[in-house]
């Protein structure tokens, strides 16, 4: 074979390996450094700085994202990004790619918390009583940040990826809401992330299978008989049934649950009585509980049930129990795809090296993100944002919370290179029939 033949037979072989998806794929490695140095331009970071701080000064409660949402389809519509709106009232739904199969999606939460911001700063808080202390902001911020990557590179999909911001996940299932309205039918998988304040700056963590609790509300009416306090012959104590019901609780998880299966009930509400020397006619007691599997969870609520009624009952008082409140889901349990683990550990080691990827311990707090992985194969991951030089962070939900914003960068390169990875190792899963389907969202 003379020189010329060869060369004409190497470069044949390239192009097949580049046409079929598979080069891009083995060469992938350097995908994400490259994104995470595309996310650490600095116009890119004081664009996205600009817009985490435009979020944060203006906080929306659950459905009611409406000024979040005009933002984000701002952003999207400067970079040419098509979207849906309004999805599961206030949600915005984009799309970058082909708009063809395969589909895979990102999420990004949008609500703020009903509490007062007490970090005095620049950017501030401008609506009483709301603040965005869970750093849905910067979640907001970095998925955009995503699909500007995204959207600079979008001839090297190899499908469509799915941008979800989402309303409405502290505590009003905005995840099932999405879900209801079949906005992602045909998506093969999802990803999400959340900003941690314990785990250091350019860090993740997560784990294979249970990851979250699933997660409840309960609250009952214990009703007896009100009388004097010198006379409590004549009265039916529900304060007295109310201590035994709390006790009898615990005993679900010192005495009923197994040792090795994590679970919590807990009552933190206790109302009744107003005056030293009045038994009451009822008490309200409310409170938690979670599991990390969907069996533990429905057993354990249906025992507090069975509890208060019948410890309520010894006592003489009569008694209400209802779950959850204003129409809110239970949330299942967040439980991660172990395929999904795996790819996820390929793509944050090729962005920040194997030492800054660690595997953690299940978490009690919950997600409405489990409402999509019982749905679709999804994966959900903590981000760091410590740094020990500017002092310690506070917990999500404290209204002194402040987010690093040295972490958007980190955040924005991962969720695109999760996502283009996977449509680029999902190829060769694609039948040729499944493609002339052109299935769409």
């Amino acid at each position: 074979m003379n020189i010329a033949n060869w060369v004409l037979l190497v470069v044949t072989l390239l192009f097949v390996r580049f046409s079929d998806g598979s080069l891009s794929s083995d060469g992938f490695s350097e995908i994400p450094k490259k994104f995470l140095d595309f996310a650490k331009r600095q116009e890119v970071v004081d664009w996205m700085v600009g817009v985490r701080r435009k979020i944060h000064e203006n906080p929306e409660l659950g459905y009611e994202e409406f000024e979040t949402s005009k933002l984000i389809r701002q952003e999207l519509d400067k970079m040419g990004v098509k979207h849906k709106y309004p999805v599961a009232v206030t949600g915005v739904v984009g799309f970058i790619g082909t708009g063809e199969p395969p589909f895979v999606a990102v999420r990004a939460d949008m609500d703020a918390l009903p509490m007062q911001e007490m970090v005095e700063w620049e950017h501030k808080s401008k609506v009483p009583g709301k603040m965005h202390a869970c750093g849905h902001d910067a979640h907001v911020t970095m998925l955009l940040g995503a699909a500007k990557i995204l959207q600079e590179h979008r001839e090297d999909l190899k499908g469509t990826v799915v941008l979800v911001f989402q309303p409405a996940e502290e505590g009003g299932g905005g995840a099932k809401k999405i879900i209801d309205a079949g906005a992602l039918d045909n998506v093969k998988a999802i990803f999400g992330l959340h900003v941690s304040p314990d785990i250091p700056v350019g860090q993740v963590a997560s784990r294979p299978g249970p990851l979250l609790a699933g997660s409840g509300f309960f609250e009952a009416v214990i009703t007896g008989k009100g009388g004097h306090a010198a006379i409590p012959q004549h009265s039916i104590d529900p304060i007295l049934a109310a201590s035994n019901v709390i006790v009898s609780l615990q005993h679900l998880i010192s005495r009923e649950a197994d040792p090795l299966d994590s679970q919590v009930v807990t009552v933190a509400k206790f109302q009744g009585g107003g005056a030293f020397n009045v038994i009451p006619d009822s008490v309200t007691i409310g409170g938690t509980f979670r599991a990390f599997s969907k069996e533990s969870f429905m057993q354990l609520k249906q025992r507090i049930e069975e509890v208060i009624i019948g410890q309520a009952a010894v006592q003489r008082c009569s008694t209400t129990v209802k779950f959850q409140g204003d129409g809110k889901p239970f949330f299942p349990p967040t439980v991660n795809d172990k395929d999904l683990h795996e790819h996820f550990q390929i793509v944050a080691r090729d962005m920040i090296g194997s030492q800054k990827v660690s595997i953690m311990q299940p978490l009690m707090g919950s997600e409405d993100f489990s409402f999509y992985q019982e749905a679709m194969p999804g994966y959900f991951y903590f981000l760091g944002m410590k740094n020990e030089t500017l002092g310690k962070l506070e917990s999500v939900h404290s209204p002194y919370f402040t987010v690093n914003e040295d972490a958007l960068p980190y955040g924005s390169a991962l969720h695109a290179s999760l996502a283009l990875r996977f449509l680029l190792d999902f190829q060769p899963k694609i039948s040729s029939s499944v493609g002339k389907q052109h299935d769409e969202l």
